[in-house]
């Protein structure tokens, strides 16, 4: 879904941050966390960036 999010939002002005306020916004801590286990191999690059920048998730 991270890349679906990435590849929607690419024309974006941010798109890598968009696509981090979008996570924020709408993804529990636990699918955050399913992300960052992802290999970067799987994720496209601004999805991948989108991750990296997030805060870690408490909870």
């Amino acid at each position: 879904m991270a890349n679906q999010i990435a590849r929607n939002l690419a024309l974006d002005e941010d798109p890598v941050g968009a696509v981090a306020a979008h996570i924020r916004a709408y993804w529990s801590p636990r699918m955050i966390d399913g992300l960052r286990r992802q290999s970067d191999a799987v994720l496209e690059p601004v999805a991948a960036a989108a991750i990296a920048g997030l805060e870690p998730t408490h909870g």
